[in-house]
């Protein structure tokens, strides 16, 4: 059989099972401090920023930097950036559309005047010059038939003229004998009459003057006729002559159709118009190329000419330095690639109109002894109005002088120096300024470079004082 159930074992004994403590005490205080000074602990540097916000003095810090020959000559004279152009350039096309089926040169090939750059597709032209040149062959042998003709004509006239003379002098014989045999009929008419002569010699006088008369004329007639021959002469003359003249104008027209053949030929020859170095090859073997293209499938020209003695620096100069560059005045030019190798130069050409957009006035200026290391396109610094040039060019200042803002330099009694930071920490540091210009200025002793200073020192600044770095 079960036991019944104890229900008095289930109750729940509400006594105190022993003395209670009494409500609040020290432990939340604690608690509170250590979490306190546990948070100041985590959070230390940003309070600590906090406070320098408020009692540092904000500064802001430069680099003293070596500076290169073109940045030593800008302090002592006007400078400005440019380009090395050349004077004269050229992108060589043909004269005519076609496809390129020989390319001479590449990018560095020095060309003469006058040599072959391209050829472009030519074996029409070819033809039709051949063609011209047979023309005008036919016309040149056309020509010195004709003037052997006038030739002959002339010969022949000679002879008519000859014929007609000897004609001529014929007739006056006859004529001669028609006068004396007239006058012998005539004395002996007389002596008939007089009953001297007889009728027998009368007679023969008679028939003496009448073979005379008709030698008379038949020698006038002879001489017509020579007259006649030699007025046809006289127009085969002008008729040859005119067929010379005719010869001659379709030999000039078939000259000149030679010479537009060639020169139709010629323009499908690309050649160098001056001595030069190719700095850009524009086509290759099989392209298309047209002096008017404007599309896709064809380019404009075949390459691209320079003439590397008219190198010269191209710099827009802005208005308000116009005044201290001149004509003919000397200049120092830095190439970028060359920082620390002044070139002398000489200002060529101020551009007599600026630009209202950008408020500059391009400026040209040459080179005095250029160089193989010139290229088109370098990046250039000319600098106007510093000190002479020594006879190499070079500036007096020396390459790698410190170069600060003149802002930096401040005097302490006095004594000019500088703020050098050392972390967060200023310290005092005299210098020797050199000259200043453009707002920076040149330091002879004191600085080697790379020092990182106080950029404008608040005059409140102390040796040895902490203060805070801003990049406003």
């Amino acid at each position: 059989m079960s036991r019944p159930l104890d229900l008095q074992k289930l109750k729940i004994d509400r006594r105190p099972s022993g003395p209670r403590r009494p409500k609040g005490g020290r432990a939340p205080a604690a608690i509170a401090v250590v979490l306190v000074l546990g948070l100041g602990w985590l959070f230390r540097a940003p309070l600590l920023r906090v406070v320098d916000r408020y009692t540092l003095l904000e500064v802001q810090v430069v680099t003293a930097g070596t500076a290169s020959a073109s940045s030593v000559a800008a302090v002592a004279g006007t400078a400005a950036n440019g380009y090395v152009v050349a004077a004269k350039r050229a992108a060589l096309s043909a004269d005519t559309p076609g496809r390129v089926v020989e390319m001479n040169v590449t990018e560095g090939t020095f060309v003469r005047a006058g040599d072959v750059v391209a050829r472009l597709y030519s074996e029409e032209y070819e033809a039709a010059l051949l063609r011209a040149q047979a023309d005008v062959a036919a016309a040149r042998a056309g020509l010195d038939g004709g003037r052997a003709e006038v030739d002959v004509a002339a010969r022949d006239q000679e002879r008519r003229i000859a014929d007609e003379e000897a004609a001529a002098a014929v007739l006056a014989s006859a004529q001669v004998d028609l006068d004396l045999f007239a006058k012998e009929h005539g004395r002996l008419r007389d002596l008939v009459g007089g009953g001297i002569e007889d009728e027998r010699a009368l007679d023969s006088a008679a028939a003496d003057e009448d073979r005379a008369r008709a030698a008379v004329r038949a020698q006038t007639a002879a001489l017509g006729a020579r007259t006649a021959a030699v007025r046809e002469g006289e127009a085969q003359e002008e008729r040859a002559a005119a067929a010379v003249v005719e010869l001659e104008a379709r030999l000039r027209g078939a000259e000149a159709a030679e010479a537009q053949a060639r020169a139709t030929l010629e323009k499908t020859i690309v050649r160098a118009p001056f001595d030069g170095i190719v700095v850009l090859k524009d086509a290759e073997v099989g392209e298309v190329v047209s002096p008017n293209s404007q599309g896709a499938n064809s380019r404009g020209s075949v390459a691209t000419l320079v003439d590397l003695d008219s190198l010269e620096v191209q710099i827009d100069l802005p208005e308000t330095l116009l005044q201290q560059v001149e004509v003919g005045a000397p200049a120092r030019i830095f190439l970028d690639a060359f920082p620390n190798e002044p070139y002398a130069g000489r200002v060529l050409r101020i551009w007599p109109t600026a630009s209202r957009q950008k408020a500059t006035v391009e400026i040209r200026v040459g080179f005095d002894r250029p160089d193989d290391r010139l290229r088109p396109d370098l990046g250039a610094r000319v600098v106007f109005g510093a000190a002479e040039l020594d006879p190499q060019g070079a500036a007096p200042t020396s390459a790698g002088q410190v170069l600060i803002p003149a802002a930096a330099v401040v005097r302490i009694d006095g004594e000019p120096g500088v703020f050098l930071l050392e972390r967060d920490v200023v310290r005092w540091r005299p210098v020797q300024p050199g000259e200043e210009r453009g707002g920076r200025v040149g330091i002879v002793t004191g600085l080697i470079g790379g020092e990182r200073l106080v950029a404008e020192p608040p005059p409140e600044l102390a040796d040895g004082d902490r203060v805070r770095i801003t990049t406003k």
